[in-house]
């Protein structure tokens, strides 16, 4: 499995490099907001760790780039930024989780571990969890092992909330990856489909950020 990381602090660098190797990820580091640039598809890499100051801009650019591009990646920031609304913001922009420096390498490792488990709900053909799946070649969802019909915005949501499972996905990017033209005030219309649908248990939503599918017992590793 490939980790992009986007540090530019060479001790810090160095220490995670070296630190997620010996679990068995492969590391490709870059240290600038335009190295990272560079890096903007699913084939680039599986997962990405990323520091906010970057000598040459903001590393929040990136992240916004990335889900503008429809790269749905995890994405760990690790930052000095250390205050509520720094937090939030990361989050809202499409960062998956949020560490603050100084931290300890065994927590973030746990927490990259915790990500890793997240992705191997995905299947060749698909993802699963909490009772549902996603067949994305045939473009169906399953619940308890039966068809749900969802319209195309609806299994977008669907998916973008599994691939996700257990984190909290941001209200603008959801729609901006699933709503296309819809104006923002629609998703609300969607997600009370989606629970009719779905179940209301299935999707919990989290005041002021956005909506989770929380983890389960049923998640397929």
């Amino acid at each position: 499995m490939k980790l992009l990381l986007i540090e530019d602090d060479l001790d810090i660098g160095a220490g995670i490099q070296r630190a997620l190797q010996q679990h068995d990820l492969t590391v490709v580091w870059v240290r600038t907001l335009a190295s990272a640039m560079t890096f903007k598809t699913s084939k680039d890499f599986d997962l990405a760790v990323l520091d906010l100051g970057l000598p040459d801009g903001d590393g929040l650019t990136w992240l916004t780039m990335l889900r503008a591009q429809e790269g749905l990646q995890p994405v760990m920031i690790l930052s000095a930024r250390d205050s509520l609304r720094d937090r939030l913001d990361g989050l809202k922009q499409g960062a998956d989780d949020f560490l603050v420096k100084p931290f300890e390498l065994e927590e973030l490792i746990a927490r990259l571990q915790a990500m890793i488990r997240r992705l191997k709900g995905f299947t060749q053909s698909g993802l699963r969890g909490c009772g549902l799946e996603i067949d994305h070649q045939a473009h169906l969802v399953y619940l308890d092992g039966q068809v749900i019909h969802l319209s195309r915005t609806e299994f977008q949501i669907t998916q973008l909330l599994l691939q996700r499972i257990g984190r909290v996905v941001p209200r603008n990017t959801i729609e901006e990856l699933a709503l296309s033209n819809e104006t923002a005030s629609s998703l609300d219309m969607h997600m009370s489909n989606l629970r009719k649908k779905l179940g209301r248990q299935q999707i919990r939503t989290v005041r002021g950020i956005g909506f989770v599918i929380d983890r389960s017992d049923s998640l397929a590793t």
